[in-house]
């Protein structure tokens, strides 16, 4: 059974990646943003992986 918190991260985590994806398909992206997505994206999948 899924922790609750881990649900909820692993919903973040998803929600980023969709972000991303969103990001990158605009006709200019903004490589900050992108990175900064991918950033806190990598920060939530390290919490999970201590769950």
């Amino acid at each position: 059974m899924t922790h609750p918190h881990v649900a909820a991260l692993q919903a973040r985590h998803h929600e980023i990646d969709d972000l991303i994806a969103t990001e990158e398909r605009r006709p200019a992206p903004d490589t900050a943003r992108i990175a900064e997505l991918k950033k806190r994206k990598l920060k939530v999948k390290e919490e999970i992986a201590l769950r």
